[in-house]
């Protein structure tokens, strides 16, 4: 097992460095770079992209400016050439992903080009946030769904699998962005109930409360974001389960427990269950960065909470080029480390698989 782990760890250096490549790769054809950002911004026009809609031309009346920014009329090109000096433009496109690569493999992530602080310093500050709304809302589901599953699947063609699935049906049709503003709007003070709070992770003086109060208040603030992240989880592990109990529960070894006199429960238990969960397990990284990549930056905005999702969002926005790169390195190591995880918890789930046989 020890060599599997250590070819799957010297794999995720190519694979960050492809997924690096490609993604620095199509931001030299994105329109709207930092420097268009700047240049909009001293000319009090906004947005970058207001400046390349409202550009009849590229170099203004008088000769000045930059051929290659829209908007940039009127500014000394040395004004120009200073910005790319201290962006890192003034260098090649392959020089700068490979310095770029060099230093992120030593998780120097350099400054933010607009809030002058240390990218790794603000991944450090947001990166607990992220993670916090995608562990708990999986452990929420997991710890729902899979005995709601094995109990639909003993109980299959009844009356509580039919309405027990059709609420399942419902949960997952429903968006997870919408089932937010609906919890907002019913329990953080929106229409209704003034239950829960409507923004952050925690309360203001957080740091000088009690120990019990410090717990209280911190899952006081992440129900509703954990809520509204699990439900769509929620409902696909649920079905899963229950495929996976169904059919284990009519293969022979099945057959075979029962008629040796076992209980119903130590065969689902004793021998339905590591087979079953197999694959359920599997899921697990899927279900993990789904909501740490996919719902985190809806749900991090609507609920007002400071993470990485949101964070990155901003900076795409901005084209805030470290801070964008820095959230991509991140959320691909994490996404690449929990894979390896997850193959770890096949092992300990059903000790029989032996990874060291199989190719990479």
């Amino acid at each position: 097992m020890g060599a599997y782990i250590l070819r799957r760890l010297l794999l995720v250096i190519p694979t960050l460095f492809g997924v690096m490549l490609v993604n620095f790769a199509l931001t030299q054809f994105v329109p709207g770079g930092p420097i268009e950002q700047i240049i909009a911004q001293m000319q009090g026009e906004g947005d970058v992209f207001e400046t390349i809609a409202g550009s009849d031309s590229v170099v203004n009346d008088n000769g000045g400016g930059d051929e290659k920014y829209l908007g940039a009329r009127g500014l000394p090109p040395e004004f120009i050439a200073e910005l790319e000096r201290e962006f890192g433009f003034d260098k090649p496109p392959v020089e700068r992903f490979f310095n770029m690569m060099w230093n992120y493999m030593r998780f120097d992530f350099g400054e933010s080009y607009f809030r002058s602080v240390s990218v790794f310093e603000l991944v450090k500050e947001k990166l607990p946030v992220s993670i916090t709304l995608g562990l708990w809302s999986t452990l929420i589901a997991y710890l729902i769904s899979i005995p709601l599953g094995i109990r639909k699947a003993v109980r299959d063609g009844s009356r509580f699998d039919t309405w027990t699935s059709a609420a399942i049906i419902v949960a997952y049709a429903i968006p997870g962005f919408l089932f937010a503003i609906l919890l907002l709007v019913l329990f953080a003070g929106g229409s209704y109930w003034q239950i829960f709070p409507l923004r952050g992770l925690v309360s203001d003086g957080w740091e000088d409360f009690s120990l019990w109060h410090k717990i209280t208040d911190y899952f006081w603030h992440i129900t509703l974001p954990v809520l509204a992240s699990s439900i769509s989880g929620f409902a696909t592990l649920t079905l899963l389960t229950k495929n996976s109990f169904l059919d284990e529960i009519k293969k022979q070894y099945v057959v075979t427990a029962r008629a040796k006199g076992l209980s119903e429960r130590r065969v689902l238990y004793g021998h339905v269950f590591r087979n079953a969960m197999l694959i359920v397990i599997a899921g697990f990284p899927s279900q993990f960065l789904g909501i740490f990549f996919g719902s985190s930056v809806i749900i991090e905005t609507l609920f007002s909470l400071d993470g990485l999702g949101r964070m990155g969002f901003e900076a795409a926005l901005q084209r805030d080029y470290p801070i964008i790169f820095g959230t991509l390195f991140v959320f691909g190591l994490v996404g690449l480390v929990v894979g390896i995880l997850s193959d770890l918890m096949y092992v300990f789930v059903d000790p029989r698989i032996d990874f060291e046989r199989r190719e990479v």
